[in-house]
């Protein structure tokens, strides 16, 4: 049975399943009051890293910031990249 969070959490079912996944109160609070539907299309338009060459990754690992990337292969790239 879902909690009754008050006024203060539009969508306490969503909220409930967030917190069990181990989010935090505040993360889950924004994305259970966010609407779904705008939500769903905020998604990136970008390619799959697995789609790009090893020098875009390196690019990318650059503009990020990511030490170390002048020895990292295009896998370990793509998992600097995420992490």
């Amino acid at each position: 049975m879902t909690k009754n969070h008050g006024n203060s959490i539009k969508d306490d079912e969503q909220y409930e399943a967030l917190r069990d996944e181990g989010m935090s109160k505040e993360k889950a609070a924004r994305i259970a009051n966010s609407d779904r539907t705008q939500a769903a299309r905020r998604g990136g338009e970008s390619d799959r890293y697995e789609d790009w060459t090893k020098d875009e990754l390196y690019d990318k690992a650059q503009e990020v910031g990511i030490e170390g990337r002048s020895e990292m292969n295009k896998d370990e790239l793509i998992r600097a990249l995420r992490g």
